[in-house]
């Protein structure tokens, strides 16, 4: 495993960091806690969970596997995240928290949310800090110096060591930093965004935003929620077996055929090799796609290939303003 720096912090990570959406949710604790020694095994140590992901569930089940010792907390780069309401997937109904009723004031980026929803992670997470914690998406209604005070007051705690940001624009990254700056602070180390040969927006501000910040950028939806991962069988469950009929995906699957390689493999190659990128954030449901995860980040492609594969998806044009200005 080859790390490499977290940004512009003196952090290492692996180049591949372990998603856990689907745990205590779609993947049962037996399954999940394999995955999770599989990658400590591996040399996987950025591990990424929120407290919104099955109604806490999932960090309940990390703070479980911590509990196992072995240094697994110790060499785990633990990043969670704040901003909504921990609630039960699928239950249309983002006021719901384990059956309890959740006021205006438990969800955003308030100083009090972020307090309270820190110290609810912690608990369930079984552990006296996060390495990175991360606001979950953009609040628009709290100003950045309330944000920065909540987070500061965290890390002089103890209880954070580095900020990040998720789903942000260019903009906000950059409103952040400068109001980090003015205040004499570290600011943001990382963004989460959305990014695949289907998704390439972020090409146009935000993975520049973050670059000249000095951040790490970590794609999640590498696959597009495994639409990349190569045509349905006929057995198959799930989005992909209703997917239409898509040319661009379907010569890619020709184009994957004729490598020798899985198209979901291919996908997550293209993804982990573009400019800016640290870690995509990948999210298995079972041992075999975590395995096929690993293996991805072997593939060795030529120039054509690459271009190739631009062609079919092609992105916004480069980043902004040249792909839409003179």
């Amino acid at each position: 495993m080859t790390y490499r720096r977290f940004g512009e912090t003196g952090l290492s990570v692996g180049p591949l960091a372990l998603g856990t959406v689907n745990f205590s949710w779609l993947t049962s604790e037996g399954d999940s806690f394999a995955i999770l020694d599989r990658a400590f095994e591996a040399g996987v140590n950025l591990v990424d969970t929120s407290d919104n992901y099955n109604a806490g569930q999932t960090e309940a089940l990390l703070g479980r596997w911590f509990a196992q010792g072995g240094g697994r907390r110790e060499r785990t780069v633990l990043a969670s995240k704040v901003y909504s309401p921990p609630m039960e997937w699928g239950s249309g109904d983002p006021a719901l928290r384990s059956g309890s009723w959740v006021g205006p004031n438990q969800r955003g980026l308030s100083a009090r949310h972020i307090r309270e929803a820190c110290e609810a992670s912690l608990r369930r997470l079984n552990t006296d800090h996060l390495d990175l914690y991360q606001m979950h998406h953009v609040d628009r209604s709290a100003p950045w110096e309330e944000i920065w005070q909540a987070m500061d007051l965290l890390v002089a705690q103890g209880k954070v060591i580095y900020v990040g940001s998720s789903n942000f624009a260019g903009w906000h990254i950059a409103r952040a930093q400068e109001t980090a700056r003015a205040r004499r602070g570290l600011g943001l180390v990382s963004e989460q965004s959305v990014y695949n040969l289907l998704k390439r927006t972020v090409e146009l501000e935000v993975i520049p935003a973050a670059r000249a910040y000095g951040m790490a950028f970590l794609p999640y939806s590498p696959l597009a929620g495994g639409l990349l991962g190569g045509r349905p069988t006929d057995n198959e469950r799930g989005r992909r077996a209703f997917l239409p009929p898509s040319p661009a995906v379907d010569a890619f699957q020709t184009l994957c055929d004729d490598l020798g390689h899985a198209p979901g493999a291919v996908a997550l190659a293209w993804v982990a090799r573009q400019p800016g990128v640290t870690a995509p954030v990948v999210g298995p449901r079972t041992l075999a796609q975590f395995d096929a995860s690993l293996a991805a980040l072997d593939i060795a492609l030529d120039d054509e290939v690459w271009a190739r594969i631009d062609t079919l998806f092609p992105g916004p044009g480069g980043a902004a303003p040249e792909a839409y200005a003179w």
